[in-house]
């Protein structure tokens, strides 16, 4: 059941974590833990697990940052590592795929952690706004007003950085 979720909880881990060793280990606390707890799963209203899931491995996230440092929200973007696009034989077009991948990325890396993880669990893994109020603990008003937030800094952000061109 939680299994099929491996990438969606590993992707969040990863945006949450500031390396890819932490994020492994954040996702195998998490699913040790939704082994543990398998018993108190309800199965919500699809009942596949997915919110349920990726709500442990935020829980899991934020409390493995209290613990090792206070900076363990912070994400470091390796582009080697999370690219899954081929490069292209044209130089420039890779070097400006490249330029506005770091760009984009660094403006997500500097949103606050609670506008990160709904755009996260909306753009990337395309949660509902319900499964997203789950995941995070809040009503679907307050996700709606987080993305909303979230996509303007972005859209902020990357316009500055236009303009600094």
């Amino acid at each position: 059941m939680v299994l099929p979720h491996l990438d969606a909880a590993y992707t969040l881990a990863r945006y949450l974590t500031p390396n890819d060793h932490d994020a492994q280990d954040i996702v195998q606390d998490a699913y040790l833990r939704a082994l543990k707890y398998f018993s108190g799963f309800r199965g919500g209203d699809g009942g596949d697990g997915r919110a349920w899931l990726l709500a442990i491995v935020r829980n899991t996230a934020h409390t493995w940052g209290r613990r090792h440092r206070a900076d363990a929200l912070t994400t470091e973007f390796d582009e080697e590592q999370h690219s899954d696009v081929v490069a292209e034989y044209h130089p420039a077009a890779a070097l400006e795929r490249d330029t506005a991948r770091e760009t984009l990325h660094g403006a997500l890396d500097r949103l606050p952690p609670e506008f990160r993880e709904v755009i996260v669990l909306r753009e990337l893994e395309g949660l509902s706004y319900k499964e997203i109020g789950d995941v995070t603990g809040v009503p679907i008003g307050t996700v709606m007003s987080r993305l909303s937030r979230a996509r303007r800094r972005l859209q902020e952000a990357l316009c500055a950085g236009k303009k600094g061109e």
